[in-house]
């Protein structure tokens, strides 16, 4: 089972690693992959990101991600939370753990994991830099990473 989470407060990601590993043995691998603010977006400073979703929507395919990496991998559980609203550089953005009893299969996952969030998760970025506030549009290298997923 993964818990899925679109929230606005931070998260702590050693208490989201206790709360699904507590008293279990048959894990053998957790994989976890933290994405955070950067302070630039190519030659742009970065002052603050606002990230905005569809409520319910984004949960919703957050959801079928999670479960296509559990169809395609042994994964003994997991979670991910994503982050909205006004974020500044250095802040978390996403979370993403996977639990199996062998690394590949979590390593797999995760990547699986945020390379789909990347292309088909409902979130948008708006980015205030210097010379002013604008949306991030999607990068041709996302959708590459999320296609080689598809073979």
């Amino acid at each position: 089972m993964m818990k899925v989470l679109v929230q606005e407060q931070d998260f702590n990601i050693a208490a989201e690693i206790a709360d699904i590993v507590s008293k279990r043995t048959d894990i053998g691998g957790i994989v976890t992959f933290t994405g955070l603010v950067r302070d630039f977006h190519g030659s742009n400073k970065i002052q603050k990101m606002t990230l905005e979703h569809f409520p319910g929507m984004a949960e919703k395919q957050l959801e079928a991600i999670c479960k296509t990496a559990q169809e395609r991998w042994p994964l003994l559980g997991g979670t991910v939370i994503h982050r909205y609203g006004p974020l500044n550089p250095g802040d978390q953005i996403v979370l993403v753990i996977t639990l199996s009893a062998h690394r590949e299969a979590a390593f797999d996952a995760a990547s699986f994991i945020m390379d789909w969030l990347k292309t088909d998760a409902p979130f948008w970025k708006k980015e205030e830099t210097l010379s002013g506030t604008h949306w991030v549009s999607a990068k041709d290298a996302d959708t590459l990473k999320a296609e080689k997923w598809q073979k």
